[in-house]
């Protein structure tokens, strides 16, 4: 449940981010922040408690989300996809 909810996290934050295929914006995660996917259009970003407890809690089944992971939306439900976009926008697994 953690390793998906972590993927969720991540991806909608980088949908709410992006506004184009290649955006200008660098996409940042800050240390001691929790950013939540919560469904369609629907993101939070809170303060993590710092305790020792509360980042094991969070790390116990939390995977790295893969290099070259993408992020989008599809009728309103977030995908995840191994692969990358060339410079036109179309995506290629390499």
């Amino acid at each position: 449940m953690m390793t998906r909810t972590k993927t969720l996290i991540t991806a909608a934050a980088f949908a709410a981010i992006a506004t184009s295929a290649f955006s200008q914006v660098p996409w940042e995660f800050n240390p001691g922040m929790a950013y939540m996917y919560s469904g369609p259009g629907k993101m939070s970003a809170m303060a993590m408690a710092s305790t020792p407890k509360n980042h094991d809690a969070m790390t116990k089944k939390a995977t790295k989300v893969p290099a070259n992971t993408m992020f989008f939306m599809d009728n309103g439900q977030l995908y995840s996809v191994s692969g990358t976009l060339d410079p036109t926008g179309n995506f290629y697994r390499p």
